[in-house]
């Protein structure tokens, strides 16, 4: 059965469960204050979004109707995970690239296997683009296509990919959207790496709030 398109911040949620469950596994599953600090991210995240706690509980809540995420049980605090390989139906390399794909919008091959690293290492770029050929080719007996690849943009050496979680992609603002050079994004990569890691000792501190019950100071409730 075909997965509905998600929404903007279904996407986000879904995709900071998966990468935090790689990423920082001792804070895992996420309370909804370290949720929502994953999806408000400025590191690793493209758009920035600024997700209340609402938004991140309406969506934990049509995630969990799809049996996408679930709440952990046994816990003095909600904490929630995903469940997006069993019920997407997809394996764990193709999981990886999507989650990727969901919080960081349209990449190239090699963008994400760098990307990706924290998460899963690939062999090489063949085997990244062996998995989004087949994500693209899905049949719709399981589902439909969950990849798709873009236009060349103008003056970039390679096509980017996109996602198909959220509904058909806007080709044409998807094209526009690529402009930054060789040189810019691979300084954009390696300034992310390091924005990452601050995001992960953030989130580890979360946790530890989390867990003696307390809001980190200036964090408005």
């Amino acid at each position: 059965m075909p997965l509905r398109p998600l929404t903007d911040i279904e996407a986000r949620v879904l995709g900071t469960l998966m990468e935090k469950a790689r990423t920082v596994p001792d804070s895992y599953p996420l309370t909804l204050n370290s949720l929502v600090a994953g999806c408000n991210q400025k590191s690793s995240r493209d758009p920035a979004m600024n997700v209340t706690d609402a938004q991140a509980q309406e969506a934990l809540d049509s995630l969990k109707l799809l049996s996408l995420v679930f709440q952990s049980s046994g816990s003095r605090v909600a904490r929630w995970e995903h469940n997006f390989q069993r019920g997407v139906g997809v394996p764990e390399q193709s999981a990886v690239l999507l989650g990727l794909l969901m919080l960081r919008g349209p990449q190239t091959a090699g963008e994400l296997r760098i990307n990706t690293e924290r998460w899963y290492k690939f062999a090489d770029i063949s085997s990244v683009e062996a998995f989004l050929d087949e994500l693209q080719e899905r049949p719709e007996e399981k589902g439909g296509p969950l990849t798709v690849k873009l236009p060349r943009a103008p003056g970039a050496r390679e096509q980017r990919w996109a996602h198909l979680l959220c509904g058909p992609v806007d080709m044409t603002a998807a094209q526009a959207d690529s402009s930054a050079s060789p040189a810019d994004a691979g300084l954009q990569s390696r300034v992310a790496a390091l924005e990452e890691e601050v995001a992960t000792l953030r989130s580890a501190l979360q946790n530890v709030y989390d867990q003696l019950g307390m809001s980190q100071p200036g964090q408005d409730k």
